[in-house]
């Protein structure tokens, strides 16, 4: 079969993989799998969808074959933002979700992501569990599939809006409004396109501070930009923050799981720092305690900071499923990774985006002072820090296992000249140095390429190290 699953679901480009038929076929395994589990309990699931090129009409026939399934499926009215579906599937009760979207892909590609009942991505065994339903359905006449009018007139297919339970849950649970509304801020919003447009003006309509949208109106092909919150992908954002004086901008991505900040000066702020941020202001301004659950990717800042307040650090191969996970087992105060999938105590164990955003509001609202301000703080308390992550396209798939053992077994003695102090191969191979800096090397296991991470305390001394992981992964 040509259907791949990957830790949150199924991704592939529209009219080649990812086809109606197809689609179905996922449908129902899905479908199989929550009946076998949940038995005959009138199950319900959540569906949503982002911005994407037919993502509404996916989302439809995902409803039509749950309903020829006997279960209810709540589909969202309109496109909305990943963890907006995923709260609504804690707060209905609901056995499961999907969210049709591929996330910070290009916009030839869709994908199918997997939500369980807890509200964040189905776990490594669910999803294999499902893979598994997928073979079999493969095998037989094919999926069940009802009529749309006639599974709404029948209850069986609900329109719903998301909105409101989720804003609620944020400004009521997590974010304080006074504080925001107080900071009489100015922010641009950069929304990429994708399903988080007009949120944070939607959310803050009643404070003080005003939002400036980009690229917020509907646009299935994201206008032609990579809906990605990276530095530049962000150069519109970049410009307007400048120009407009603005305290600072928000982008997120094309389905606001991930988020990016732009600072006062044009700076782009990666997720690294928004992390160390909001653990520092939930620790100092809120008195919050709890543990730091990061990916193997993740800035050392979290880690001092850690240190500095006396919590425990655990730290993960690289998927926010495996975060999740933690969130749910452990007293988690932020569970994130570098790409921007992150989120807070008190949430549901699924990268947000929005939350992310309105708690850099809250943040610079608070302080009283620009977030350059903030971050150079920072940076003498968790620093100092440079960061950089190269992805290398190679020319054909590589074998990762063989990669993986081979750099590990093979370790310089040296990196950039300090001395490897430490090796880790749980997720690629991470060089852990003398100077507290790291260089992580990660072959993907599905597509032809090499990713490059590294964190130092200077941007010549991580130039060095990369430049080194080339010679090293053999790719120069």
């Amino acid at each position: 079969m040509t259907i791949k699953f990957g830790t949150d679901g199924w991704r592939a480009v529209i009219a080649e993989t990812f086809t109606f038929q197809n689609l179905r076929l996922v449908s129902q395994a899905l479908a199989d799998y929550l009946l076998e589990v949940n038995g005959a309990e009138n199950p319900e699931i959540v569906i949503g969808f982002d911005t994407r090129f037919l993502s509404d009409r996916f989302a439809a026939e995902t409803a039509r074959v749950m309903a020829a399934n006997g279960i209810t499926a709540h589909l969202a009215r309109a496109d909305a933002p990943t963890p907006a579906i995923s709260y609504n599937i804690v707060h209905k009760q609901a056995v499961g979700g999907v969210m049709i979207t591929a996330s910070h892909n290009p916009p030839r590609y869709n994908g199918f992501k997997v939500k369980a009942a807890y509200g964040g991505a189905a776990s490594k065994q669910q999803i294999d569990a499902i893979e598994r339903k997928l073979f079999a359905v493969h095998e037989r006449i094919g999926p069940n599939l009802m009529d749309y009018q006639k599974a709404m007139d029948k209850g069986l297919i609900r329109r719903f809006d998301p909105a409101w339970p989720y804003y609620e849950h944020l400004t009521t649970n997590l974010v304080n409004m006074d504080v925001i509304s107080n900071g009489e801020l100015r922010v641009v919003a950069d929304s990429m396109f994708g399903s988080g447009r007009g949120v944070f003006r939607e959310v803050i309509s009643r404070t003080r501070t005003r939002i400036h949208e980009l690229h917020h109106d509907l646009h299935p092909g994201f206008g032609g930009i990579h809906p990605e919150p990276v530095e530049k992908n962000l150069k519109e954002l970049i410009a307007t923050v400048q120009n407009e004086n603005a305290h600072f901008g928000l982008a997120t991505d094309g389905d606001a799981d991930r988020i990016g900040a732009v600072d006062d000066c044009g700076n782009f702020v990666n997720p690294h720092t928004i992390m160390a941020l909001v653990v520092r202001y939930l620790v100092e301004r809120r008195g919050m305690t709890g543990a730091i659950a990061k990916t193997i990717s993740s800035t050392l800042m979290l880690n001092r900071l850690a240190k500095k307040f006396g919590l425990e650090v655990h730290e993960t191969p690289v998927g926010f499923d495996v975060i999740a996970q933690l969130m749910m087992n452990n007293d988690v105060l932020l569970g994130g990774e570098e790409s921007g999938s992150i989120s807070i105590k008190g949430h549901i164990p699924e990268g947000d985006g929005i939350l992310m955003g309105l708690l850099l509001m809250e943040i610079v609202a608070d302080a009283g002072v620009p977030l350059s301000e903030l971050i150079a703080d920072l940076q003498r308390v968790a620093g100092p820090t440079a960061y950089r992550r190269d992805d290398l396209r190679l020319k054909k798939l590589i074998s990762k296992k063989e990669m993986v053992t081979r750099l590990a077994e093979s370790a310089p003695a040296q990196i950039a000249g300090e001395s490897v102090v430490k090796v880790d191969s749980y997720d690629g191979v991470k060089y852990h140095l003398a100077d507290d800096s790291w260089l992580l090397i990660r072959p993907s296991g599905t597509e032809p390429v090499l990713r490059l991470y590294a964190e130092a305390g200077t941007d010549a001394a991580v130039c060095a190290m990369l430049e080194q992981a080339r010679e090293l992964a053999g790719v120069n």
